[in-house]
């Protein structure tokens, strides 16, 4: 396997005018009031499909939290395609820090947890800032996390099996965003400020 090539400090690679066009395009794009939060995923991989997702939906930033298994930030390269580079992860290993952090960004936040008064998939209003809360492989979404969420939501399932692979019902939820974003007009106008989207694309382009 060749050796990646490491630049010497302060050189930035010249960005071709295709690439730049590309880069400023996919930023205008960004949708900073649409947001997910990992809990105690386990399968590295499961997270860089789910990142890969992100990319695609325009999500710019997601968050990892790790409190009941050990904190990895080496995700699976193959599943993710590179995703990981365009898709700002935050870390934590306290639940109240977290929540705290995305209540303070003004976003309300929703669990994929079945309960008596949990919503369908498509009842949600996905145009408003939320953060969606996809739980653990095996346990799902845990109790702490659900007493500061503003409420629980499913997705529609007509089969034997009860639920979804996570990676899945993430892409399904997304692009369920998507569509409610895409016909409200989200995509055509830019979210960020144009001092952000500046500084997003000097750090993007030397990548």
């Amino acid at each position: 396997m060749a050796k990646k090539r490491v630049l010497p400090p302060g050189y930035e690679r010249p960005v071709s005018e295709k690439r730049e066009q590309k880069m400023r395009n996919v930023i205008a794009r960004r949708q900073p009031t649409l947001t997910i939060v990992l809990e105690n995923v386990m399968d590295p991989h499961n997270i860089s499909a789910i990142l890969r997702s992100c990319d695609a939906v325009g999500i710019p930033e997601v968050y990892v939290l790790s409190n009941n298994i050990p904190l990895s930030k080496k995700l699976g390269r193959r599943s993710s395609a590179s995703a990981r580079k365009w898709v700002k992860v935050h870390y934590y290993t306290d639940t109240l820090s977290c929540v705290q952090d995305l209540k303070n960004k003004g976003f309300s936040i929703w669990g994929t947890h079945l309960s008596a008064d949990a919503k369908g998939l498509y009842e949600l209003q996905l145009s408003e800032p939320v953060a969606l809360v996809f739980g653990n492989e095996h346990k799902g979404v845990s109790d702490e996390i659900l007493e500061h969420c503003d409420g629980n939501f499913i997705i529609p399932m007509a089969g034997m099996i009860p639920s979804l692979n996570v990676s899945v019902a993430c892409a399904v939820t997304l692009y369920e965003a998507y569509r409610q974003r895409a016909a409200s007009g989200m995509y055509e106008q830019p979210q960020f400020a144009e001092s952000e989207s500046a500084d997003m694309y000097k750090e993007w382009s030397k990548k």
